[in-house]
């Protein structure tokens, strides 16, 4: 068996047991205020009385425009080190971004005929 391995090895256990003890120390030496009914009643944008239930269904619109979101917000990831190297990149870079402009205008487009975009 290898140094190598044993000295991993060691040091993955010891990391694990001083992570269950100092999960195990503040559940047992923090405050415990089980007491106190007013902390642990709902607060809500300054309504202390919330009306209605917690458990409603949310639109399915509202996870597509975060994702749609999310798929067009990171091609500033990618768009921004391009035009950072655009001179050393040369046509060759310039067809390659026009390509991935190009595929995201068609998801643009899907995205438009299942119209997820459209707000009822």
């Amino acid at each position: 068996m290898s140094t190598h391995l044993i000295l991993s090895s060691v040091i993955f256990v010891s990391i694990a047991f001083i992570l269950v003890g100092v999960f195990l120390l503040t559940k047992y030496l923090g405050p415990n205020n089980t007491q106190d009914k007013l902390k642990n009643t709902v607060y809500e944008s300054g309504v202390s009385n919330p009306v209605g239930t917690t458990n409603i269904r949310f639109s399915i619109k509202f996870y597509l425009v975060a994702i749609g979101f999310l798929l067009f917000d990171v091609e500033i990831i990618f768009m921004f080190p391009w035009a950072v190297n655009i001179v050393d990149l040369g046509y060759a870079g310039l067809v390659k971004m026009f390509i991935f402009i190009g595929l995201l205008f068609a998801g643009l487009i899907y995205m438009y005929k299942k119209k997820a975009l459209s707000w009822d």
